[in-house]
């Protein structure tokens, strides 16, 4: 990656999540509540009737807990799981998962590139938006992908709001992400920039501004319990009628 606090380009950050994907399961399996987490977010998007008849869109699945999280609350419904770094992707896709699952290799802006077209039923972005270089775009993108009355739920962190949160999140990483990411992957390029791209991330109410601006209705979001309140939200927005 480059140095300093720059954005790295699309291509540096595929190839950091794909020089981590073989530690990447380990790693987070070891935050509480991680999996858990993303399930909640899941089940705050309050798809009905087991997801059957629906199309859902994963967005940035990394290595599948996000879609995981998905199929546990709509394992009736087709599910499309997208990411950008291949090694991540192949990660996922060895799991085992049924048929109504699809994983695509692609960045998320170039979905109609790969076929992937509307309308979704729901989608749900973990840990993606504050990645990308051009955020307002891709939600407008959400947007027009999405059934009229349609949720998007985006699973992220968000930390700026509150002094607390971030003492927490300069703490966690500095103490526990970076050096665990450190013994398993000799390599702390990826976590780094992760405790760097959370501090420039959006604050919580002006996320939920950035949604509204890109079209959305009903925007609010809830955060999560533990150690992760205030730290880590899911933004809920629907497409209008």
């Amino acid at each position: 990656m480059r140095g300093g606090d720059l954005r790295p380009a699309p291509a540096e950050l595929s190839a950091a999540f794909d020089a981590g994907a073989a530690a990447y399961d380990r790693l987070v399996g070891s935050s509480p509540g991680y999996h858990a987490h993303l399930l909640l977010s899941a089940r705050r998007m309050r798809i009905p009737n087991r997801g059957r008849g629906l199309r859902l869109l994963d967005a940035g699945c990394g290595t599948g807990a996000s879609t995981a999280a998905l199929l546990s609350v709509a394992p009736e419904a087709e599910i499309v799981a997208i990411d950008a770094s291949r090694g991540m992707l192949d990660a996922a896709a060895g799991k085992g998962w049924p048929p109504s699952v699809r994983f695509v290799h692609t960045p998320v802006e170039q979905l109609a590139e790969h076929g992937i077209t509307g309308p979704f039923d729901g989608i749900l972005a973990a840990y993606l938006i504050r990645n990308l270089a051009e955020p307002d775009g891709q939600l407008h993108t959400f947007r027009t992908l999405l059934r009229p009355g349609a949720t998007l739920a985006v699973h992220e962190y968000s930390v700026r709001d509150s002094r607390a949160a971030t003492r927490i999140w300069h703490a966690v990483c500095w103490g526990v992400i970076i050096p665990s990411g450190w013994l398993r992957t000799r390599d702390t390029a990826l976590y780094r920039y992760l405790w760097r791209s959370v501090l420039a991330f959006d604050g919580a109410a002006q996320f939920r501004a950035r949604l509204a601006d890109a079209g959305f209705t009903a925007v609010h979001s809830e955060t999560m319990p533990g150690w992760e309140a205030n730290i880590v939200h899911t933004f809920l927005a629907d497409a209008p009628l």
